[in-house]
């Protein structure tokens, strides 16, 4: 009687968990597993993902993280806003001095055309800053823009408040503050999802921008690391250097999605101060990109 009455007790136990587990919102299975997977982690992470106009997780999202190369979106915005303002095509060509194009940064573009002037189409200039994160492009562009302040200006117009832009990349290198720059995670994908869906500029220069993201060389270990190969990814990573005393700074990843339902959703992972390894920190990306991919294509199927 006893073996049975035990039994019945841990069948009701079960079957109240399988319950709990299958009624809980994308947000709690989203946020519970994030838990599990950071709890001896030694890093402070943050994450925020938005779908259909909503929310859908947020994690440590009280803290500033500072953006590092995930500004250069930022930035490429407030060009296209100036290019469309402007009716200037992709393809309009800009003058680049030699002495732009400084030797103590990473810069694809300096690698290619090393010690010498060059004239190059402002959509070039936007691939070499987003998709390959080059230093020196995205100088020139927050030049181009009108200055730092301005991109700050435009960005915050858009009503992004919980974010500050006062570097360039030159400035965050030579004081090595890599703090300069910082966003909540949350407010990374409104930016995401309002530069999107709102009219902002011209459907060329919203395309060009969604493409040259998808075309992005860096971070393939980050968000899209341990998503289906077939599954569409646009993003803008981050990376700093790290202290003398090893920590990483940060180590970031953010953008877009796409479910193979169509549906969009918006990601952004930080690391912070993190004394894990590159790979351990791309790994805890990819991780957090695979429970949030995993639990929204559930939800909806």
């Amino acid at each position: 009687m006893k073996a049975k009455f035990f039994l019945s007790c841990m069948a009701l136990a079960i079957l109240f968990s399988a319950c709990n587990t299958a009624n809980r919102t994308p947000k709690q299975k989203i946020e519970q597993q994030i838990d599990s997977l950071l709890k001896d982690k030694k890093a402070t992470v943050g994450v925020a993902v938005l779908a259909n106009d909503e929310t859908v997780a947020v994690y440590n999202n009280q803290i500033h993280f500072p953006l590092l190369s995930v500004f250069k979106f930022h930035v490429g915005l407030a060009v296209l806003d100036k290019m469309d303002k402007g009716h200037i095509a992709l393809d309009s060509l800009i003058e680049v001095k030699s002495s732009q194009l400084k030797s103590n940064t990473y810069s694809p573009l300096r690698d290619k055309f090393p010690d010498q002037d060059i004239t190059i189409s402002l959509g070039e200039l936007l691939k070499y800053s987003i998709s390959q994160s080059d230093n020196n492009a995205c100088d020139i562009l927050i030049e181009y823009a009108g200055g730092i302040d301005q991109v700050n200006e435009y960005v915050k117009s858009l009503g992004i408040k919980d974010c500050n832009l006062v570097a360039t990349e030159d400035l965050m290198h030579t004081s090595g503050d890599a703090y300069l720059n910082w966003s909540t995670p949350e407010e990374v994908v409104r930016l995401l999802n309002i530069a999107d869906k709102q009219p902002l500029f011209g459907t060329q220069y919203k395309d060009f921008l969604q493409a040259i993201m998808q075309e992005t060389s860096t971070g393939k270990d980050k968000l899209k690391g341990q998503l289906p190969t077939d599954v569409i990814v646009g993003h803008k990573t981050g990376s700093s250097d790290r202290t003398p005393e090893g920590i990483k700074i940060a180590d970031n990843d953010a953008g877009f999605v796409i479910l193979p339902n169509g549906q969009k959703y918006y990601i952004a992972v930080f690391v912070m101060e993190s004394q894990e390894t590159d790979t351990g920190n791309a790994a805890i990306i990819a991780s957090i990109s695979k429970i949030v991919y995993d639990t929204l294509n559930s939800d909806i199927q």
